[in-house]
């Protein structure tokens, strides 16, 4: 299992994460945004989600701030998309709870988001592959739900790398897919 992690503040963030993230998307790659507009700590999934659809990203992406995927339809979501897309393979992207000091890190990693496992909830594996944003910490009694703690910048900051990462590595890859 390998992951490469970037703070959404270092300049470059978005670079590191696409050269990564480039082995793992091509053009059967959906892009599958966990979480719900509800709570400013959980809506990075669905504000990515909204910003590649603003961009036209060229890849399938579902859960939205408008069509979120969270955890009371996420079974069906899932179903959905394996049902239209059937051999496609899925990046995940989800906010997460980490080290007070983590907070701001972003992780590309070559395995699943468990949606729902940082409040105790038992929730589908998302993406053969996946992003995550440490948007507060683990040690907080009311998860989510402090909305004093959690700023909407911060989420707005880390969903911009997110999606400039998603949009570099794509063209990464299409790129060298025309050399070849």
């Amino acid at each position: 299992m390998n992951k490469v992690k970037a703070n959404y503040k270092s300049p470059l963030a978005y670079y590191k994460l696409a050269y990564f993230l480039k082995n793992y998307i091509n053009k059967n790659t959906i892009i599958v945004c966990i979480g719900t507009d509800r709570y400013i700590g959980d809506c990075l999934g669905p504000l990515v989600g909204t910003l590649l659809k603003c961009k036209h990203f060229p890849l399938p992406v579902y859960g939205t701030i408008q069509e979120p995927i969270h955890a009371l339809n996420i079974d069906n979501k899932l179903n959905e998309i394996k049902n239209k897309h059937s051999n496609y393979n899925i990046i995940g992207i989800d906010a997460c709870l980490g080290d007070i000091d983590s907070i701001g890190e972003i992780q590309v990693r070559d395995f699943p988001v468990h949606p729902g496992k940082g409040v105790g909830k038992s929730l589908p594996n998302v993406g053969e592959s996946s992003i995550i944003g440490i948007v507060d910490s683990n040690c907080n009694e009311n998860i989510f739900n402090s909305t004093n703690n959690i700023r909407l910048n911060l989420i707005l900051s880390m969903s911009k790398v997110i999606l400039y990462s998603l949009i570099h590595a794509y063209y990464l890859y299409y790129n060298n897919d025309i050399l070849i």
